[in-house]
């Protein structure tokens, strides 16, 4: 893993934790329907681009779910936190800033799937928002 920072997250029962260098340090919040009824809300999440060099604490709650045709998502199946999202084919992983346990070197860049948000909130930051991806 080189000399990269690592982070490390788990979920809130602690049976799925992790460690991860390399993370993009841009945020991006999704408001599509999927993600507001997998968190509760918005997702905000990072990425990293080798789900390979994540290396797994513990993964005994790790489940992952065919959430369509083209991703899944990793979740806890004994708390029930929302971690991961991959889509198919690819090398790299979206995971859920809220379940890292450091997140100083992050910020919030963009919305996507605005057009799907809720509609008992607004969007108040001058972020870029894509109607879709």
């Amino acid at each position: 893993m080189g000399s990269e920072k690592l982070y490390s997250g788990k979920c809130e029962c602690g049976k799925v934790s992790f460690q991860v260098p390399n993370l993009r340090k841009d945020l991006t919040a999704c408001h599509c329907g999927q993600c507001r009824r997998t968190s509760g809300h918005l997702w905000a999440s990072t990425y990293a681009p080798a789900y390979q060099d994540m290396v797994f604490t513990a993964d005994e709650g790790l489940a992952w779910y065919a959430s369509s045709s083209f991703a899944t998502r990793g979740f806890c199946r004994f708390c029930g936190s929302s971690l991961f999202y991959r889509m198919q084919g690819e090398s790299g992983v979206g995971i859920a800033i809220g379940c890292l346990d450091e997140t100083d070197d992050f910020k919030l860049a963009k919305h996507i799937f605005v057009a799907d948000k809720g509609e008992y909130y607004d969007i108040c930051d001058d972020l870029p928002q894509l109607r879709k991806l």
